[in-house]
């Protein structure tokens, strides 16, 4: 225990807290069990650091492990909580947990034995909860943690400082608050810069290699991930590559699932799964007619790489504007919003609101006459009764 001791004393003492997500104040921590999700590279694990150091200091009632640790190859992860628990410790913090067999028994067993022990777990996207056999799903309060909205990279980058807005007080208030933010800065000047490398926290070590650390991402979801949480053959790997690939290339598209399942020689059922798989891993995100009633084997009807990084990353070419103007649109609405394919319009959101988006000469003809119906145009700055600004849907959270 004690390296694992002195380990986290280091990374507590170098991390930094000028920035902090506001994740930090909407996860309830107090609680005995929270898990937190997310994708490779979103910053899980920083927000762990900057929780424990703005809370607990130094203090020895805290630690931070990771169960990739070479520690946990002769010792067990319930055992080590014992320990913890004897010495004084009060709220551990388990990262990585996808990477130990048998963690959610083990942290079932934790949480049964110990009352006045609070643990935070995180792992991959894919981690499963809801089907673990320890079912977790009864005790654990389990969050999404996506990667930076467009405000919060203003803040990460630039120093700029905003508040977020939820969805209805931005559509309410959009020329009120597109004037505001425009007072402060020019949007657009750094709106292409997020859409295409603003997503992942790790920009700011690998700004010159950053898509190549990005591409190494998908590669460790897809040829370790997948593998380990969802079972998917070894062997059968190269055939999620290439279907990525083909996403890739093609999004936003309308799958034709049978002809996309003899192109790369699987069953339709094997296809689906698979796009479950990715939209899963937050890789891809698909969007459907219907929010309710969907099937583990039903095709989506809209298909889209989970962020605008991604389309830059592994696409070919550069990627297409009307893309990647949908893909950053669903993408920032997706945390706290529900999404629907409508048969009018790009967007249904909160079964309530849609949305056409397009470039600045975008009309409103094709949802004209639709109650609460609006416009998300690129390359303006100012709303304008229902056109609203593109990059202020980045505002959200």
């Amino acid at each position: 225990m004690n390296t694992l001791r002195e380990k986290h004393n280091l990374y507590i003492n170098k991390i930094q807290t000028d920035f902090v997500r506001d994740y930090i104040n909407h996860f309830p921590w107090d609680e005995q069990l929270i898990g937190i999700r997310g994708s490779r590279g979103v910053g899980k694990t920083t927000l762990l650091f900057q929780y424990i150091k703005s809370t607990y200091g130094l203090s020895e009632k805290a630690l931070y492990i990771s169960l990739d640790d070479l520690y946990f190859i002769e010792n067990t992860l319930s055992d080590f909580a014992a320990s913890f628990v004897q010495k004084g410790g009060e709220h551990l913090f388990i990262d990585e947990v996808h990477k130990y067999e048998n963690w959610a028994i083990e942290i079932k067993n934790i949480y049964d034995q110990y009352d006045e022990l609070k643990v935070v777990f995180t792992g991959s996207s894919l981690l499963e909860i809801l089907n673990s056999k320890a079912d977790l799903s009864r005790r654990a309060l389990v969050f999404e943690m996506q990667g930076l909205s467009f405000r919060e990279f203003l803040a990460l980058k630039y120093d700029k400082l905003f508040k977020s807005y939820d969805l209805e007080q931005l559509l309410e208030e959009s020329q009120s608050i597109s004037a505001l933010i425009n007072s402060e800065i020019k949007p657009l000047q750094y709106f292409t810069e997020y859409l295409k490398s603003g997503y992942y926290p790790f920009f700011k070590k690998e700004n010159e290699f950053y898509y190549q650390r990005l591409r190494e991402v998908v590669s460790l979801i897809i040829e370790i991930e997948l593998p380990t949480q969802r079972k998917i053959a070894v062997s059968k790997i190269k055939k999620v590559k290439q279907l990525l690939f083909i996403i890739a290339q093609s999004v936003p598209f309308k799958p034709n699932i049978k002809k996309l399942s003899e192109r790369i020689g699987i069953t339709r059922n094997t296809l689906v799964e698979y796009l479950n798989s990715l939209t899963d891993a937050n890789l891809i995100q698909d969007l459907n007619k219907d929010t309710f009633g969907i099937s583990l084997l039903q095709k989506p009807d809209k298909i889209y790489l989970e962020n605008t990084n991604l389309s830059y990353a592994l696409s070919l070419d550069v990627p297409n504007k009307g893309n990647i103007r949908e893909t950053f649109f669903y993408n920032q609405l997706k945390k706290n919003n529900s999404l629907t394919y409508p048969e009018k319009g790009d967007f249904l959101v909160n079964n309530k609101y849609l949305f056409e988006v397009g470039g600045r000469s975008k009309t409103a003809k094709q949802i004209s006459g639709v109650k609460n119906s609006y416009l998300a145009l690129d390359d303006i700055e100012f709303s304008d009764g229902k056109k609203i600004p593109l990059w202020l849907f980045g505002f959200l959270y």
